[in-house]
């Protein structure tokens, strides 16, 4: 009996959101014929649907006619979500559609639709790294993690952005079958089952606040062009010319983080930086980064990132050839 997956699209939406999940149920449906899905792509209107890159799907049945029982209603993500907000016959559409599903998902910020339709209030979630603090803002009832890569949260899953959607319909895969036939398919499709680390790896930045105060911006640069200096808080007091207690204080107020915990990620990108484009040894990255030892790259790494510098290296190395 194939398991009926109905994937919701809409004008704007990203491809990849809709492509590797069903390319992963495809899959699992070749593999086991008689464990596969059934796919069906519904929108608002029946039709061509675009894709915010250019390229179309075509949708034989608008949502307001799907019935029936559903096994799995995922909502994918795209640029279009935010002024998708707004659309009552799609949210309502999503509402209505969950109400017969035994299980619903989102891929990257799909989460917003579902959100807006009331389907995470007081569940843990997760939407791609950029967007979760619009989330968990927009939806304080919302419990928003911006690390895992995918969660479930009873009949509820959320995963983070595009390529996410391939490891979270694999984990859907793994839940109804087994770790087999998920494992077969992650083979064939040549990704992984679960993917090491969490999506922090992926973050271009480690964020925090610009201060407002044009003496603690010019400080903020300076420890970013400076790691290897002496970056602690007496030596930055010193610098910003106010006393200890009141630049922790208001560093503190205007970034969001503290002065040392401010350094650290500083440091940490910076030797992230050095692991993207340099082959030199994990000793001389720490030294040249601020942390000084490469046992405490490795604990940074692991607290920022969940994976090892090794690991981080041999997936973002810059190849030359």
């Amino acid at each position: 009996m194939h398991r009926r997956v109905v994937l919701v699209v809409f004008d704007g939406f990203q491809l990849l959101d809709l492509a590797g999940p069903a390319d992963v149920f495809g899959t699992a449906s070749l593999l086991s014929p008689t464990r596969g899905y059934r796919l069906e792509v519904t929108a608002v209107r029946t039709g061509t649907v675009p894709a915010h890159n250019g390229l179309t799907t075509h949708v034989d049945t608008a949502i307001a006619d799907i019935d029936g029982p559903v096994d799995t209603l995922l909502v994918v993500g795209g640029l279009a979500v935010p002024d998708r907000l707004g659309d009552r016959d799609l949210i309502e559409g999503i509402a209505r559609l969950a109400g017969s599903a035994r299980r619903v998902a989102s891929v990257c910020n799909g989460a917003f639709l579902l959100a807006e339709a009331g389907l995470l209030a007081g569940r843990r979630a997760t939407t791609h790294w950029l967007a979760t603090g619009e989330l968990a803002e927009r939806y304080p009832e919302v419990d928003v993690d911006d690390d895992p890569i995918y969660i479930n949260d009873g009949p509820v899953w959320t995963s983070a952005g595009a390529s996410a959607g391939v490891d979270l319909a694999l984990a859907l895969v793994a839940a109804d079958h087994g770790h087999a036939l998920a494992r077969d398919v992650a083979c064939g499709l040549v990704v992984y089952l679960h993917r090491p680390g969490g999506q922090s790896q992926f973050s271009t930045a480690m964020r925090a606040t610009t201060p407002r105060d044009e003496p603690l911006r010019r400080l903020q640069a300076y420890i970013d062009e400076n790691p290897t200096a002496d970056l602690s808080v007496p030596s930055l007091a010193r610098r910003a010319a106010m006393s200890e207690r009141h630049f922790s204080r208001v560093f503190t107020e205007q970034t969001g983080i503290s002065p040392g915990r401010y350094v650290e990620r500083s440091r940490a990108d910076a030797a992230r930086r050095l692991l993207e484009v340099t082959g030199q040894p994990l000793d001389a990255v720490a030294r040249q980064s601020g942390l000084g030892a490469s046992e405490t790259l490795y604990r940074v790494f692991r607290r920022h990132w969940r994976i090892s510098p090794g690991d981080y290296r041999r997936r973002f190395q810059a190849k030359v050839s």
